[in-house]
């Protein structure tokens, strides 16, 4: 089993080009399908979770290929509407095929998804939504069987009692299945949420509102094949900028806007870190011991973001002074605090919070990654600790960080993927 070597101690500097959001791609995958004829998405990151996807589009008879950074996506005759359970235990993501086969095909069978084990994350939001929506949908045996009711579906309003980024995914993309208005009430408001209503306004859709917590669909308009480059990835620049932060040095990361980071940002900022940004870049500069924050409190955008949780508590674990973690998002969110331990962390558990006390230096350690985040914290750690860390089951990190170890050698860090 293969795992990264990382020699921590060495300074990070120079510039990265952040490929494309892994939490944007796959939707806008999943929203292909809408839509007969062949669609090319660019910036799209070569990631196991987006093999999966497109796995799963040539499975149901649309003919997907990459050609660079691009995938041509053709959905001219989708001949099935079931997904196998093998495919769908790959990735949590792929319960967003519910909205966009029942859109196209009246008719969507699959198991229930799989992916990171973060603590229960059920999907009654959706199907909720769906069936609202005119859905009938058989829950049987871990099955999932959504079809159009014999009115069919027809737009309505829609309040979600929490904004759930699936659920407000699922919902646009089913809506413009439907004739007439649907407005989702309580939406997410992740910059994701507003790159999927771009792919889809590039389709020919009406869809306005992305970004706040009320969107509207005009369900039923013609839709065409269209080109679109995904928006880049903010957790994975979270993650170079805080792999800096902890290791020091000076890091830009290009293509992603920084007004989708502002949470993280801020906290950098307040650990002692010296943070310019500019159009599409952000630079970040670190030059001693990060310094404990005020508390963190994880929260749908534009609040803290879950999935940088795991990473900036890395970077601060190995700093001095205290900060507190408060997860409100996912039950099962400290997973790699036992790992964080082997290097010599101070972290102290109590239900959803986790306080952090900086033990000035970290020191190298045998880890195994134990989520996509939690994997990719455990590198941020390594990076500002003293010695020699092997970070093994590499699948987690592969899901969502696109060529990991060969980005972070451009910047200088000593990290070698071993056989």
């Amino acid at each position: 089993m293969s795992y990264y070597e990382i020699t921590g101690g060495r300074p990070l500097c120079g510039t990265l080009a952040i490929h494309g959001a892994k939490n944007s791609v796959l939707p806008i995958l999943a929203a292909c399908l809408l839509v007969p004829g062949q669609s090319v998405i660019h910036n799209c990151p070569e990631l196991s979770d987006v093999s999966a996807t497109l796995d799963i589009l040539r499975l149901l008879g649309c003919r997907a290929d990459r050609e660079g950074d691009a995938v041509v996506i053709d959905a001219s005759a989708p001949n099935r509407s079931d997904i196998p359970e093998c495919l769908m235990r790959e990735m949590r993501s792929s319960v967003i095929f519910l909205g966009a086969l029942l859109a196209r095909l009246g008719v969507a069978e699959l198991s229930y998804p799989g992916g990171c084990e973060l603590g229960p994350r059920p999907i009654d939001l959706h199907l909720a939504a769906l069936r609202a929506l005119g859905a009938d949908i058989l829950e049987e045996q871990g099955a999932l069987v959504c079809r159009r009711c014999r009115e069919g579906l027809r737009g309505r309003e829609l309040c979600l009692s929490i904004p759930s980024v699936g659920a407000t995914e699922n919902a646009m993309l089913a809506a413009c299945g439907c004739p007439g208005v649907t407005t989702i009430v309580g939406a997410a408001r992740e910059p994701e949420i507003v790159d999927l209503q771009g792919f889809l306004q590039a389709l020919g859709a009406r869809v306005t509102g992305a970004g706040t917590s009320t969107i509207s669909i005009q369900g039923g308009a013609p839709l065409h094949p269209a080109e679109y480059r995904v928006m880049g990835d903010r957790i994975a620049a979270a993650t170079y900028l805080c792999g800096a932060a902890a290791a020091t040095g000076e890091v830009e990361v290009t293509g992603i806007a920084p007004e989708t980071l502002t949470a993280v940002l801020a906290c950098l900022e307040e650990a002692g870190c010296g943070v310019h940004t500019g159009p599409e870049r952000i630079v970040l500069a670190s030059s001693a011991l990060l310094q404990g924050i005020s508390p963190v409190r994880t929260a749908p955008y534009p609040g803290f973001p879950t999935d940088a949780q795991a990473i900036l508590m890395a970077a601060l674990a190995g700093g001095e002074g205290a900060t507190l973690f408060v997860e409100n998002m996912f039950d099962a969110r400290y997973r790699h605090v036992d790992e964080l331990r082997r290097m010599g962390a101070d972290i102290q558990l109590a239900g959803r919070a986790a306080m952090v006390s900086g033990v000035g230096k970290l020191h190298g350690a045998n880890l195994r990654s134990t989520d996509l985040r939690g994997g990719a914290a455990l590198v941020v750690a390594a990076l500002g600790a003293e010695g020699t860390t092997r970070v093994s089951e590499l699948g987690h990190i592969r899901r969502g960080y696109q060529d990991l170890d060969r980005n972070l050698r451009a910047l200088g860090a000593d990290i070698r993927e071993m056989p």
